[in-house]
């Protein structure tokens, strides 16, 4: 079980809670479930941790193919000392959610990406601490497809 909850599901869920009608019996169905998803626009690959069904995301990384690093986004980054900050200076406001925008690079071949892959696991960082992103065979597959594609020579 994570020590602790991920900053945007600890908050989706919370407002999930309060927007229902309010029942003595509580269901964990009421939880809003949070999966990996593989997508496509044009040339990038991106893959997601969020909400099934929304925009609502806690991890953005993307790339394009022949890259050698990716473009990570969201209130949690993977935890690894080799990712490097996107942008030198202030960070820029996220529109969405009027708070900060994080945006980092990672190599392809970084040993918490790779072992999303391998081992179903992604290791993150964010605002509550550490924790660690579980991902099922299937989704372990779209992350390994992920890779193959952003370090494919494709165009």
């Amino acid at each position: 079980m994570f020590k602790a909850l991920i900053p945007a599901a600890a908050a989706i869920a919370l407002v999930a809670f309060a927007a229902r009608p309010q029942t003595l019996d509580v269901s964990i169905h009421d939880v809003p479930t949070m999966t990996w998803r593989l997508n496509y626009e044009g040339q990038t690959a991106k893959l997601t941790y969020g909400v099934d069904n929304s925009d609502q995301l806690a991890l953005m990384i993307t790339c394009q193919p022949g890259e050698h690093t990716a473009i990570v986004y969201g209130y949690v980054q993977p935890d690894s000392p080799r990712l490097t900050p996107a942008t030198l200076g202030p960070t820029p406001i996220d529109p969405l959610s009027g708070g900060d925008a994080s945006e980092s690079l990672i190599a392809l071949n970084d040993p918490t990406l790779v072992a999303l892959a391998r081992d179903g696991a992604l290791r993150v960082v964010g605002e509550a601490g550490s924790s660690t992103i579980p991902a099922s065979v299937q989704e372990r597959r779209l992350a390994a497809d992920f890779l193959a594609y952003c370090g494919s020579a494709r165009v």
